[in-house]
C-alpha cells in the first residue's frame, strides 16, 4: 500500500482529489496524520465512508517499542523502535534546560564503516521512508509525554546517503499544520558526504550542519573513517568553507577524543588552522567504548580543548547524557541482534 504519511500537504490534497473528495480533506488527514493516530478511525471528524476508503487504499504504520531504557542519572530516554518489516531503529531524547531533544536514526544500519561505532557493525539494511523519520519524533513524544523542541539526525545511518527521503522528512515536520519544528532547532549530521554537503549549501536551508571531522589530517582520518578514502578531509574543509559563503550558517564539527589516534597538539593545531577564515564550533565527544572496538576514550580531552582554544576556537565537551543505559549509537540495536541470533541458533 502507499505510504500516505511519507506525502507532503500539496501531494496529499491530490490523492484526496483524486478519491472524489474536496481539497480541505487533504488537510484534515495530513493534521491528523502528524497528531500521529493509529487508523484511519480516529480520525473523527472524516465521514465514515471516507475512513472506510482510506483503509483501503493506504495503511498506517505504527513503530512499536521494542525496548526503553531510561537513565536514573539525567532522565534520558532510548528507544529501539520495532518497523512495520520488523527491522529496529534507534532514538534518544535528551532533556536540556532549553527543552528537549530527539536524536533519531535515517537507515536501518549505515555503511559508512566508521571504526569506533557500533551503528555500522552489520552494516547498512536500507534507507528510512520520510514517514519512518517523522514517526521517531511522533511516538517519542507520545510515549515520553515530553514535547520536543529541536531534533538532531545523528541517530543510525548517514543522513546524507538518504537525502532526498531526509529532506522530505525536514519539509513535513517543518509545516506549521504539523509538528512545526523549525529549521533553525534541527541540526543534520554528516561524515563528510560531499555531494550532500553541496546540495545543502545549494538548498540554503537554515539548520545546523553538523560534520562528523574525527581527524584534521587525511592519514589518521582514512584509518577510522573510509568515507575519507572517497571524499578527502581537504575537500571535506573546502566544501565546509563553501558552505559557510553560501549560506552564512556556523558549521558544528563533531570530534569523537580516541586515546593516541587523534588527541595530539599537532592535530589541535591543524584543526585551528583549516577553521580559519569559517567560524566553526568543535564538540569534543568523550569516547563511549564500543566492545567490538579497539579504541579507547581519550585522556587529553581537556588538553586538546585549551589548545584549540588558544588558536581561538571556540571548543566545547559534550555533556555525557544516559550514562547508565547504552547511551552509544547502535549498541541497544546491536544487543537486540545478538540476542535474537543467539534465540535462533538454541532452536
Amino acid at each position: 500500500m502507499t505510504d500516505l504519511k511519507s506525502m507532503s500537504l500539496s501531494e496529499m490534497t491530490e490523492a484526496l482529489k483524486g478519491m472524489g473528495e474536496p481539497a480541505f480533506r487533504g488537510k484534515q488527514v495530513f493534521t491528523w496524520l502528524h497528531k500521529g493516530v493509529h487508523s484511519f478511525e480516529e480520525m473523527t471528524n472524516l465521514p465514515k465512508a471516507l475512513r472506510d476508503k482510506l483503509g483501503e487504499a493506504y495503511s498506517i504504520a505504527v513503530p512499536k517499542v521494542a525496548r526503553k531504557q531510561v537513565s536514573r542519572q539525567d532522565g534520558t530516554i532510548k528507544y529501539l523502535w520495532e518497523l512495520a518489516d520488523g527491522n529496529c531503529i534507534e532514538s534518544v531524547l535528551m532533556q536540556y534546560h532549553h527543552g528537549n531533544t530527539v536524536c533519531i536514526s535515517s537507515q536501518v544500519g549505515c555503511r559508512m564503516g566508521c571504526a569506533f561505532c557500533a551503528s555500522t557493525i552489520a552494516g547498512k539494511v536500507r534507507d528510512l521512508t520520510p514517514s519512518e523519520l517523522l514517526d521517531q519524533v511522533l511516538f517519542t513524544q507520545a510515549d515520553s509525554g515530553l514535547t520536543i523542541s529541536n531534533i538532531v539526525l545523528m541517530g543510525i545511518g548517514e543522513p546524507m546517503d538518504n537525502l532526498d527521503n531526509v529532506l522530505k522528512f525536514l519539509e513535513l515536520v517543518n509545516h506549521p499544520d504539523g509538528l512545526n519544528i523549525g529549521m533553525r532547532h534541527i541540526s543534520l549530521s554528516t561524515c563528510g558526504v560531499l555531494p550532500g554537503i553541496r546540495r545543502l549549501a545549494e538548498l540554503g536551508l537554515q539548520l545546523t550542519l553538523s560534520v562528523s571531522l574525527h581527524a584534521p589530517d587525511s592519514e589518521t582520518r582514512s584509518r577510522i573513517m573510509p568515507v575519507n578514502r572517497a571524499y578527502d578531509v581537504e575537500q571535506l574543509f573546502e566544501s565546509c568553507h563553501d558552505y559557510f559563503q553560501k549560506t552564512g550558517r556556523r558549521i558544528s564539527f563533531e570530534y569523537a577524543m580516541i586515546d593516541g589516534v587523534n588527541d595530539s597538539d599537532w592535530q589541535a593545531d591543524l584543526i585551528a588552522r583549516k577553521l580559519k577564515g569559517m567560524p566553526g564550533h568543535v564538540n569534543l565527544i568523550p569516547l563511549n567504548d564500543v566492545v567490538e572496538s579497539p579504541y579507547k576514550p581519550s585522556r587529553r580531552v581537556a588538553a586538546f580543548q585549551k589548545r584549540l582554544e588558544s588558536h581561538g576556537v571556540t571548543a566545547t565537551v559534550r555533556r555525557s547524557l544516559g550514562g547508565d543505559i547504552d547511551a552509544s549509537c547502535g549498541q541497544l540495536r546491536r544487543k537486540a541482534m545478538e540476542e535474537a541470533e543467539k534465540g535462533e541458533g538454541s532452536r
